[in-house]
Parts: C-alpha cells; sequence; structure tokens
C-alpha cells in the first residue's frame, strides 16, 4: 500500500507562512484525518495526472505556455515523505513543548554511536524509507563536532534538523513501552537446579530470502525446516520446542531455572546470564520460529484474571509462580520462540541492538523498522509512570532509534529501552502510554522546499473549446442559471378581472382554425428557461442522407410467364450450357 501510500500519509499542506509566523503545527494545516485523506488522495492523483500529460505534451514538441511551478523551470519534482498511514506537521523549535529543558549531550552522543554504521554504508539502502540515506549529511557534521556540554548539543540539532510532529492518521500521539536487559542466574550445564536449555539457532531453520550463512535472521517473515532434500514444513511451536522437539542436538548456550525467566528475556530480546563462578554470559537475539507473538498480559486481560489497569511484568510473573500448571499453559499461548546467540560483552557493556551498536539507557529506542530509519532521533514528550505505578512524571527527553521488536509497529511506536537489572525491569514493565512523538528530519528533506518544486495541474478547456463542443449537461445547468438572473413578470399592475379575461378574447375555434406553424409564430416562447436555452449556441445538426427509393416490382414478366413453366435450377441451366 506507491504513489496511492504517499497520499495516504497525510503528509504536507499548507502555507509557508504558517512557519514563518511561528504558528503552531495544527496550523500549518497538515494534521489530516482520515476524511481529509482522501482529499489529499483526489488533489495528489490530479497532479501527478496533470504532471504525466505534460511531459507528453513536450516530448511530442508542443510549445504551450507552462506554469512557473512546472518541472522544466525549477528542476525536478521532489514529493514531501511518505509514511503509509501516517500524518505529520512541521513545527517550530519552540512550540516543541520541553526541548529547551532537556539535556542534550547524552542524545548527541548516542547519536554519533549510530553515525558510524550509517557513514560506513556506501550505496542506498536495501529497502526504500522516507528518510533513505538523508542521515548521512548530518552524520558528517556531527564527527567532525567537537561538543561538550548541553547547549552546543541543541544548536547542533537546530542547525541540522527540523521537528516534524508525527502519528498516525486519526490519532494526535502515538504509544511507548519499555523494555530493559534482564539479569538471571544459569549455569553451562544442565543440573538439578538449572533445567531449562537457552537455544542457538538451529541448523535446519530457513528464513525465506536468508542465507544460513547471515548473521541474524529478521523477527518477521516465513520460517521452515526441512525435511529430506526439498521439502520445507513450518518450523517447531514453543509446545513441541518445550516438549523436546529439538533436544539433544548441542543447541544448548546456557540453562536456567525456570521458563518463566526464559520468556521474559525471550520478549526482551538480550539478557546477562550470572554464572555460578561470578562471570557474565551475554546473549542476544538470533533467530525466531515464524509464529506471531501473542502476549501473555492480553490473554490473562481477557480471561479476566488482571484488570487491564493493573497490567504489568510483574503482575505477570506473580501469576505464573503461583500458578505453574496455568503458567505451562499460558505460555503456550504465545507460539513464538526466540533462538539467542552468545556475544563478547563486558558484564559493564551495555547490550547490543538491532542497528549493531551499544544501547543507551534511557535515550535508545526500538522503532519500527519498516517505516524509519535506524539513527533518527525522536523527541518523546508525555507523562509516564517512571517513578511509581500510579505517578506520572513528566518524560521529554531526545531519543536515537537504535532498535526494533515485532510488536513496534506504527509511526509513531517507541520501546524505551531503560537499562539492565531488576530496577530497570520495573519501571520497562509498567510502561503502556500515550506520548507525542517529535521525528528530527534532516533539512534535505524540509517539506517546505520541496512544496515549491510539486507542479500544479493543467489549466481548465478554453471557453471557445466549450463553446465549440457544448454538452447537454452544461447547456441544462446555462439554462437554469439564466432563469434564476431573468426578470420575473410584473404581475402586481396589471387587474384582476384583465387577467383572467384575457384567455377568453381568442377562442378555441380559432386557434383550431390556425395552421400550427402560424400558432408556434403567433405564440412565442417568452419562458425564460426558453430565452435562456435560445442563447446558448449549439452544434449544428448533421443532415442524415435520403432513404434510397424503393424500387417498384416487375409485374410483366410474372404475368407473361407460363404458370406450368417450371423454373430450371442453377445446375440444369449450367448443364445445357455446355451441351
Amino acid at each position: 500500500m506507491t504513489s496511492l501510500r504517499a497520499i495516504r500519509t497525510g503528509s504536507w499542506l499548507g502555507r509557508k507562512a504558517g512557519n514563518k509566523t511561528g504558528t503552531h503545527a495544527p496550523r500549518f494545516g497538515a494534521w489530516l484525518g482520515a476524511g481529509a485523506a482522501g482529499l489529499l488522495a483526489t488533489a495528489a492523483l490530479a497532479i501527478t495526472d496533470a504532471s504525466a500529460r505534460s511531459a507528453h505534451t513536450r516530448s511530442a514538441g508542443h510549445h504551450h505556455a507552462h506554469h512557473p511551478h512546472e518541472v522544466h523551470k525549477r528542476g525536478p519534482v521532489l514529493w514531501p515523505l511518505q509514511f503509509p498511514e501516517s500524518q505529520y506537521a512541521p513545527l517550530n523549535w519552540s512550540a516543541v513543548t520541553g526541548w529547551a529543558d532537556d539535556d542534550a549531550l547524552p542524545a548527541f552522543k548516542t547519536f554519533r554511536a549510530s553515525c558510524k554504521p550509517i557513514a560506513a554504508q556506501k550505496g542506498p539502502l536495501a529497502d526504500s524509507k522516507a528518510l533513505g540515506t538523508s542521515l548521512r549529511e548530518p552524520c558528517i557534521a556531527a564527527r567532525a563536532e567537537d561538543i561538550s556540554d548541553s547547549a552546543k548539543a541543541r544548536e547542533f540539532f537546530e542547525k541540522n534538523f527540523i521537528p516534524l510532529q508525527i502519528s498516525r492518521v486519526g490519532e494526535e500521539a502515538g504509544f511507548v513501552t519499555g523494555y530493559y536487559e534482564p539479569i538471571v542466574d544459569g549455569s553451562r550445564v544442565q543440573t538439578d537446579v538449572y533445567t531449562v536449555p537457552v537455544y542457538r539457532r538451529p541448523s535446519n531453520l530457513f528464513v525465506r530470502g536468508y542465507s544460513q550463512a547471515n548473521a541474524s535472521m529478521p523477527n518477521k517473515g516465513q520460517v521452515f525446516r526441512k525435511i529430506g532434500r526439498r521439502k520445507l514444513v513450518p518450523y517447531y511451536d514453543r509446545a513441541q520446542i518445550e516438549d523436546g522437539a529439538i533436544a539433544g542436538r548441542g543447541l544448548e548456550v546456557v540453562w536456567l531455572k525456570s521458563q518463566t525467566d526464559l520468556l521474559f528475556i525471550q520478549i526482551q530480546g538480550s539478557a546477562r546470564i550470572r554464572l555460578e563462578d561470578g562471570s557474565m554470559v551475554r546473549i542476544n537475539y538470533d533467530a525466531h520460529n515464524g509464529y506471531p507473538y501473542t502476549p501473555v498480559g492480553r490473554v490473562l486481560i481477557e480471561r479476566n484474571i488482571i484488570p487491564k489497569d493493573q497490567m504489568s511484568m510483574q503482575k505477570i510473573r506473580e501469576y505464573m509462580e503461583q500458578s505453574p500448571d496455568a503458567a505451562k499453559e499460558l505460555r503456550r499461548q504465545n507460539r513464538s520462540y526466540v533462538f539467542f546467540r552468545e556475544v563478547l560483552l563486558s558484564a559493564t557493556d551495555e547490550a547490543v541492538g538491532a542497528q549493531g551498536v551499544p544501547l543507551t539507557a534511557g535515550r535508545s529506542i526500538a522503532v519500527d523498522k519498516s517505516l524509519h530509519v535506524y539513527g533518527t532521533p525522536f523527541f518523546i514528550e508525555g507523562n509516564l509512570p517512571i517513578e511509581s505505578d500510579a505517578s506520572n512524571t513528566p518524560f521529554r527527553r531526545l531519543m536515537v532509534a537504535q532498535d526494533t521488536g515485532s510488536a513496534i509497529i506504527g509511526p509513531a511506536r517507541a520501546d524505551i529501552y531503560f537499562g539492565a537489572g531488576a530496577d530497570a525491569g520495573r519501571v520497562a514493565g509498567r510502561l503502556k502510554n500515550p506520548a507525542r512523538f517529535v521525528m528530527l528530519l534532516p533539512k534535505s528533506l524540509d517539506p517546505l522546499e520541496r512544496g515549491k518544486t510539486m507542479p500544479l495541474p493543467e489549466d481548465r478547456p478554453s471557453a471557445t473549446i466549450a463553446k465549440l463542443f457544448p454538452q447537454k449537461e452544461l447547456v441544462k445547468e446555462a439554462a437554469r442559471e439564466a432563469a434564476k438572473e431573468a426578470p420575473k413578470e410584473n404581475t402586481k399592475d396589471v387587474p384582476k378581472e384583465q387577467s383572467r379575461d384575457a384567455p377568453k378574447d381568442q377562442s378555441k375555434d380559432q386557434q383550431k382554425d390556425q395552421p400550427a406553424s402560424a400558432q408556434k409564430q403567433a405564440a412565442p416562447s417568452t419562458t425564460p428557461v426558453a430565452a435562456a436555452s435560445a442563447q446558448v449556441p449549439i452544434a449544428p445538426v448533421v443532415p442524415l442522407p435520403e432513404a434510397r427509393p424503393k424500387a417498384a416490382p416487375d409485374t410483366t414478366a410474372t404475368a407473361t410467364m407460363k404458370p406450368e413453366t417450371p423454373r430450371r435450377s442453377r445446375h440444369q441451366r449450367r448443364m445445357r450450357y455446355r451441351r
């Protein structure tokens, strides 16, 4: 869903003056609802069609007067950004709530960490996205800057980006959750205490479009296992794996105490495993079994076990520990299963996100990778339960997109990384709140500048052409308009007796005696509609050719022919001629 997808973004409307005068984004005209998106669709299709017609006319060698906004006057058309199912509006920095109060230096350092893989990429992105490779210019500038205080860091972002408020079409705010890196006890070998294996990616797991040699697999897509040489079937689900479908193949990385610990590690995507000797094993997401993720918290809400307003990771853990048998059935409602790989990180290093760089607690977020580019800065503003379950702590902070997740879907959807350990887990576990998203857009993609190159639709046909080729509906419409504008007959001054007696002056017999043509001439139509219709020029009627006269039947030959003489057939006549 590509041109139509661009239409549904609700991308860009408004006047250039809206940005100059410092008005808020909604006045800019870009906050579009679902209904307005349809108007944008009509306008965008008209513009696209007009542009195509204009290009065809030029290629045919015709020379017409063009609008100054047309392509050949200003160069190639640069269309505004395309975010499916999204709406966005440019802002002034003064309109970003809390922007001046945030410490921008940690965000700048996090952004510079993302710039390393961005600068190393030479060609275009594998997936076409709205930002494309536009982050390379700000990254080059960031790596050249020596910034050590918050004011200069804020100045850097204001110099290289423009704020763009973004959300799903018809919604004013986005949605945020939290995640963390669990720290759990484990063992390198199986014991009576540590009985739950953490598996690495099996060799018979295949993802369509990816090679087994890939460093890691995507968190979405079709996953198969091979039977024999050619046959592919869906991979084992959670219940089959827990029952030992891949046991005994040497895939165990470490062993844990409970399936609940493993489930939460799979939800978070990484973990620190503390061994009995005090050393730490770091594991990260590597692949999944191909089944969609089903939140166990949602199952508990639907079953009326935990109220929605009380749902948290801590509540889920408490329920599973108190009801082991019910926990087993609950886990298997989520058929998705995650495989891990061991990574070489120290005990103090932060987890590595999907971009391949270490995450920063409180500054890194996971976003929808199908829409956004890793390294994009986002300013998130809202009231979140950071301090306690009941608190509404003001959260106004610049974040950087460095990770992703299968449940993170949408233009204004983020998972905030809070670090490692139990304290981070408690904060992340209670986060499920609305928040406003402001995406920092590189200035090379400024919608105001791109709007100047957009072509306007061609002019409508001239009045001369409309007169030469009138349409019936247009004639009727013109007649109705003329009837409205025509002055009404003044009947107030005419006596009632005269108006009543006027039709009696001429008898019906006299009207019958006159021919039809005379009646028409004597009583011309004076109604406004008829007069208006007479004024509208109508194309001349081309007469049809007269019908050919019918030939009279030849009765003489029939009369002289003897009735008893049979008519010879063609075969008989031909045989006679040959003789």
